[in-house]
């Protein structure tokens, strides 16, 4: 019995030597820390981001503490963004500024993150085709302008600065444009406060815009629909005295019908929006003559809701 299990141990310990025999393994050879960041380097020249990237991590992982490991760790998020691969760049920068809060290159970490979220949209459809990104969603737009801002507020002197500047322009610009379609979309869909937010959060926020005029032109039919004829009318004087040459245009059309879905609303009328009108208040005198008024109406008159009055009250002869 025993020769058998010593026979069974020989035996296993003969099949897990063989395996290695059909192995094909290959050994990366022990190349220096500067060479490998030489060969990263010119594979990044060469434009090979494939080879540069797997020769930095191959650096960073074989020394970590090495002369070369932080610069490795600012030229693999380049590379990652070069490759196409907002992903893993995106990581990377965030993995660099967590590790090196006070390296003299972290300005051009989140340089990186922000150019890399600028572009994480744009993509063959929308180079070739006419795509209105504004009504796309806009988190990687988010993302960029919260890099660039925290770019050029913290290290306003970096040369990256006006370029990221530059870039919030238009991102600031894209995302109030987005605000004005969703406000738009809650409009179409009788969802009036959420409008109103909607435009109000452009205002208050997004001032220099070119969706501005929108935006008060949201909160007019907002406020209209919701019977708020006060807010209305005071946000209908602010869109006409700065903007007075502004064309508006109703945005509730209403449900769509079959009909209206064939043919794209080409003969839908678009629903004339309630007259805006400031609410006069009454004075004490006329509150109480109506409450008077009211008080010797007949329980008959109060139940039908004044339908069979003929008695026109004194006040409207």
């Amino acid at each position: 019995m025993r020769i058998t299990k010593i026979s069974a141990v020989l035996f296993l310990a003969f099949l897990m030597s063989a395996c290695s025999w059909f192995e094909d393994v290959a050994i990366a050879p022990d190349v220096p820390e500067q060479q490998l960041y030489q060969e990263a380097i010119q594979a990044m020249d060469e434009e090979n981001f494939e080879v540069a990237i797997e020769k930095l991590q191959l650096l960073e992982s074989r020394y970590p503490f090495g002369r070369y490991s932080e610069q490795a760790q600012l030229e693999l998020i380049f590379a990652y963004f070069s490759n196409y691969e907002p992903e893993a760049a995106r990581a990377a920068a965030d993995r660099f500024i967590r590790l090196h809060p006070n390296h003299d290159n972290i300005d051009y970490a989140f340089y990186l993150k922000g150019l890399t979220a600028f572009e994480q949209d744009i993509s063959w459809i929308t180079q070739y085709l006419p795509v209105d990104e504004t009504k796309r969603d806009p988190g990687a737009a988010l993302d960029s302008f919260e890099s660039f801002s925290t770019l050029v507020n913290r290290y306003p002197e970096s040369q990256y600065a006006p370029d990221s500047q530059k870039r919030m322009v238009y991102l600031k610009n894209r995302l109030a444009a987005y605000e004005v379609h969703v406000g738009r979309y809650y409009i179409q869909r009788e969802a009036y406060v959420a409008a109103a937010n909607r435009g109000r959060y452009v205002i208050e926020n997004m001032q220099e815009t070119p969706a501005v005029p929108d935006a008060l032109a949201i909160m007019v039919e907002a406020y209209s629909r919701l019977g708020q004829q006060n807010l209305a009318a005071d946000t209908l004087t602010v869109l006409n005295q700065n903007f007075p040459d502004y064309q508006y245009q109703p945005i509730f059309k209403g449900e769509k019908t079959l009909f209206d879905a064939a043919t794209f609303d080409l003969f839908n009328e678009a629903e004339e929006i309630p007259e805006i009108a400031p609410v006069r208040m009454r004075t004490s005198s006329e509150a109480s003559s109506v409450k008077e008024t009211e008080d010797e109406r007949s329980v008959f008159s109060k139940i039908t809701f004044g339908i069979f009055d003929d008695d026109e009250p004194e006040e409207a002869k």
